[in-house]
């Protein structure tokens, strides 16, 4: 499959008029070819109104059918071969095992929403039937099921090209649900958005989806993502980045005549708790493990451990050592695009530059010219509490180690932080009552509580969370991983009396789909 520089609306392939833009090799900064062409407003408008024409035939299409639609695409993905996991390589800078292991988990992603489709109970189906001597008022028929909310605009992102972005986990929800999807493509990596477009533009092709079921659009600037969020027939937005994007879509959503839910996964700092027992039963071993979590992937993980806390002892300074022996080992890697780079630099300068925060280590100097060398700094938590920018994300494989005085010092510490995606605790038998203290506050603050591991691992299952309180996400009440992601574009639709002939398939009286209902407040299948 050629790159032809094109972006993908509906059924066509054109070349955008709004001016030349060049994906960069990651290593190197260098233009990649083809030239692509950006979006139009006359395309961001063309791809909005297919989008809004196929939404009511999408939907109610049968869950097989988008099911199949689903499976389709995760077979395009693997079909494309080296041909995908090249041109991502070169325009990412991330090693080619991570990214055939990525693939996977897109290719994962989508046959999780397709079984989920097949099962039937993303539907909710509720039903209350009628009691016409009820006294003393009789009540009507009533049934409940989920519907989508209309066409999303998703935005894909610089971090996960391929879990996070074209066919990524919110482009699978979305379609799901029974949502069209509009993509704007990320800059960084545009030969491989148009792959994977085109991998998703066949698959509706070939399972006779409507034609206004994906798009992809490209920007030169921001005017083309602003535009997409601020069209009135963009039902939801899902984003993945940074605090100042995602906000500025939250911004432009709720600026709109009829506003919109924007699901966007901005900044997180991930706090792992050493705790003592912990540190003395095992420190050297929990320390060669953070650091193999901070510098996976460059550092470049929504869920990478950016915050160390431990109150002082012995063996957190054992632990602190041998955490420096292994940091000093480590090579740097090439980041993502430049201006990552120089973001985590500029993260760097001011950590060296902050009162009250020292070196602990640093990996090997870097060799090329957009790589990150790992860093690893220490604090006390007076310093922490005084300095807000200390809890700043700094993306990139740097972490900072907060000491603590005690337990209750530890405590003050916790309830301070802003919302995360996750939180960690290393744990043993005898840190039962600080852990317990520290979950009520621990459950506030972070969408997922872990133990004794390290966060930068999200498994695709039924169970995930990743979201969390602000500034993690937009909305602490979703989560843009695992199979309740599809949740965040579905809206609840009561049918009071409605004839049997005129209800959908998952409320009528014989069930036909077979599929668990709460029907008078008893789970059944019949």
């Amino acid at each position: 499959m050629q790159i032809l520089g094109e972006t993908i609306i509906g059924q066509r392939a054109v070349r955008g008029q709004g001016g030349e833009v060049f994906a960069l090799a990651a290593a190197t900064g260098e233009e990649l070819s083809p030239a692509f062409g950006a979006s139009t407003p006359d395309d961001v408008n063309t791809a909005c109104e297919l989008a809004e024409a196929s939404f009511d035939p999408y939907r109610q299409l049968s869950d097989e059918q988008r099911a199949a639609f689903l499976e389709a695409i995760a077979q395009g993905l693997l079909d494309l071969g080296d041909t995908l996991t090249e041109r991502v390589h070169v325009e990412s800078g991330l090693p080619k095992p991570r990214l055939e292991g990525e693939r996977m988990r897109t290719v994962n992603q989508l046959k999780l929403f397709a079984s989920l489709l097949r099962d039937g109970r993303w539907h909710g189906a509720v039903v209350d039937t009628a009691l016409p001597d009820r006294q003393p008022l009789p009540r009507a028929d009533l049934r409940l099921r989920r519907i989508g909310l209309g066409p999303v605009a998703v935005f894909g992102a610089s971090n996960f090209p391929l879990a996070f972005s074209v066919a990524g986990g919110d482009t699978a929800s979305a379609l799901a649900a029974g949502c069209p999807v509009i993509v704007k493509a990320h800059p960084a990596h545009l030969g491989t958005s148009e792959l994977v477009a085109r991998v998703i533009q066949k698959a509706a092709r070939d399972t006779g989806m409507p034609e206004g079921v994906f798009s992809m659009l490209i920007d030169k600037d921001i005017s083309v993502g602003q535009a997409l969020v601020s069209h009135p027939l963009i039902s939801a937005v899902g984003f993945t980045g940074s605090r100042r994007g995602g906000l500025a879509l939250v911004a432009a959503a709720q600026a709109r005549p009829v506003p919109i839910p924007v699901y966007a996964e901005m900044s997180s700092i991930n706090p792992v708790f050493l705790l003592p027992a912990a540190l003395s039963a095992r420190g050297e071993s929990i320390a060669k493990g953070f650091v193999e979590s901070l510098v996976l992937g460059a550092g470049q993980f929504c869920t990478n451990p950016g915050i160390l806390l431990a109150l002082e002892s012995d063996a957190l300074e054992t632990f602190v050592s041998a955490a420096a022996t292994a940091l000093a080992d480590k090579s740097p890697t090439t980041m993502l695009t430049p201006n990552i780079h120089g973001a985590y630099c500029n993260g760097l300068n001011n950590l060296h530059k902050a009162s009250g925060v020292t070196l602990v280590a640093e990996g090997r100097e870097a060799e090329g010219s957009f790589q990150a060398r790992p860093a690893f700094f220490r604090t006390d938590s007076a310093t922490f509490l005084a300095n807000p920018g200390l809890e700043d994300e700094n993306f990139g494989p740097s972490a900072l180690l907060i000491v603590c005085k005690d337990t209750a010092d530890l405590q003050k510490v916790a309830a301070k932080f802003d919302g995360q995606l996750t939180v960690t605790l290393h744990f043993d038998d005898g840190d039962q009552a600080i852990a317990q203290a520290l979950m009520p506050t621990l459950e506030r603050k972070a969408g997922r509580i872990l133990f004794n591991d390290f966060p930068t691992g999200v498994e695709v299952s039924y169970s995930m969370v990743h979201g969390g309180p602000f500034p993690a996400t937009s909305d602490s009440r979703s989560t843009s991983v695992g199979a309740t992601a599809i949740d965040r574009f579905l809206r609840p639709v009561c049918y009071q009396s409605v004839p049997d002939s005129l209800l959908p398939p998952a409320l009528q009286h014989s069930n036909p789909l077979k599929t668990w209902r709460l029907v008078n407040g008893q789970l059944v299948k019949d």
